[in-house]
C-alpha cells in the first residue's frame, strides 16, 4: 500500500496483462498487487516404443488431469496449483530405437513435469516389440507405459504364442500377442493391442492392430495421443496403428516395411520384418493456464496459443514455464 496523493500523471506497470504498479510523476505511489497461486491442467506423454521385427512397439505413457479419463481407463488427475514466481520444468521423452531379430524394439522415454511445489508427473516410455529369434528372452513384448506387442519364438522349433508386454496402471494398455508367423499390436492409452491371428504356418497370419489412443480437448481442438503400432503379417495385410499416431505393421508377403510412430504423439512404431524397423514417435507436454495469470516467461519455444479465456503452451521440446 502506499500514501494516495491527487495527481494527473500516472504510469502503470504491467506483467503480462496484470497491473502491478504506478508511478506518479511528482509524488510516487509503489504498491504490490500480489499474484494468487493459479491451477493449471497438464498433458504428459512419454515417448512411444520401437518396433521389434514381428511385435509393434507401444505407445508412451498418457497422464492428464483435463477430461473425465486419463490413460489406461483411469478417471483424470486433479490440476495443479502453480505459485507465481515458481518455475516449472517439461522434460519431452524420446522414442524408443529399433530391434532386430535377437533383441526386441527399444523402450520409450520418459516425458515430465516436475517443480519445486508439485509432485513431479511422470508418464514412461512405450515398450517395445517383440523379436523372433532369441528364444524366450526378447520374444515377448516390453513392458512401458502401454506394453509393446508380443513377437514369435522359435526355440525347439516352437513357434508358439508370444504375449504382448504390460502397460502401466493409470498411463495405458498391455500389448497384443503374437502367434506363429505374426505379430501382435502394440498398446495404446486407451485400448490393448489387437492380437496376431490365422490359421498358424500358412502364410495367412495377420498381425494385430495397434490400440488407440486417448482423444484430448486440452488445447481445445479434439485431438489423439499415444496410439499403439500395428504387428507384423505374414499375408500380404498391414496391421493398422491405433489412433494417437501408432506405424501401420509390415507385410512379409510383399517385403513391405512397417511405419514408425508420429513425432510428438507418443505413438509407438509399426513391425516391420522386411522392412527398416522404425522408431516410435517422440512425447509432447500441454499446460493450459488462466490467460489472467498467464505470465509469458518460457524458455524451450513451446507453442502459444489460446482457447477461449486460456492460454495453452504446447511443448514438443524440453523447457520452462515460470509462473
Amino acid at each position: 500500500m502506499g500514501l494516495y496523493r491527487k495527481t494527473t500523471s500516472v504510469s502503470k506497470i504491467y506483467r503480462g496483462n496484470t497491473e502491478i504498479s504506478k508511478i506518479y510523476r511528482g509524488q510516487t505511489q509503489l504498491y504490490t498487487k500480489i499474484i494468487p497461486p493459479y491451477t493449471a491442467d497438464y498433458l504428459v506423454v512419454a515417448g512411444g516404443g520401437g518396433a521389434g521385427p514381428m511385435g509393434a512397439g507401444g505407445a508412451g505413457g498418457l497422464r492428464t488431469s483435463y477430461g473425465a479419463t486419463s490413460g489406461g481407463g483411469s478417471s483424470s488427475e486433479s490440476s495443479l496449483t502453480f505459485n507465481p514466481g515458481t518455475t516449472y520444468t517439461v522434460t519431452i521423452g524420446g522414442g524408443g530405437g529399433v530391434g532386430n531379430a535377437y533383441a526386441r524394439g527399444g523402450t520409450g522415454y520418459n516425458s515430465s513435469l516436475s517443480g519445486a511445489d508439485i509432485t513431479t508427473i511422470t508418464s514412461l516410455g512405450g515398450g517395445g516389440g517383440g523379436t523372433y529369434d532369441s528364444g524366450d528372452t526378447y520374444t515377448a513384448g516390453g513392458p512401458g507405459g502401454s506394453g509393446g506387442g508380443g513377437g514369435m519364438s522359435y526355440t525347439n522349433g516352437d513357434a508358439s504364442l508370444k504375449y504382448g508386454g504390460a502397460g502401466t496402471a493409470n498411463q495405458g494398455y498391455a500389448g497384443g500377442y503374437g502367434y506363429r508367423l505374426a505379430g501382435g499390436g502394440g498398446g495404446g492409452a486407451s485400448a490393448v493391442g489387437g492380437n496376431a491371428t490365422g490359421p498358424g504356418n500358412t502364410g495367412t497370419e495377420q498381425g494385430g492392430s495397434g490400440g488407440n489412443g486417448l482423444q484430448s480437448s486440452i488445447t481445445g481442438t479434439a485431438t489423439y495421443y499415444a496410439g499403439g503400432g500395428g504387428g507384423q503379417s505374414w499375408a500380404n495385410y498391414n496391421a493398422s496403428g491405433g489412433l494417437g499416431g501408432g506405424g501401420t505393421g509390415g507385410a512379409s508377403a510383399v517385403a513391405t516395411g512397417g511405419t514408425g510412430g508420429v513425432a510428438n504423439t507418443g505413438g509407438g512404431a509399426g513391425a516391420a520384418k522386411d522392412g527398416p524397423n522404425y522408431t516410435g514417435g517422440s512425447g509432447i507436454v500441454i499446460l493450459r493456464i488462466p490467460t489472467t495469470s498467464y505470465s509469458g516467461t518460457t524458455t524451450g519455444s513451446p507453442t502459444v496459443t489460446t482457447d477461449g479465456s486460456y492460454t495453452i503452451l504446447k511443448f514438443t521440446g524440453s523447457g520452462t514455464y515460470t509462473a
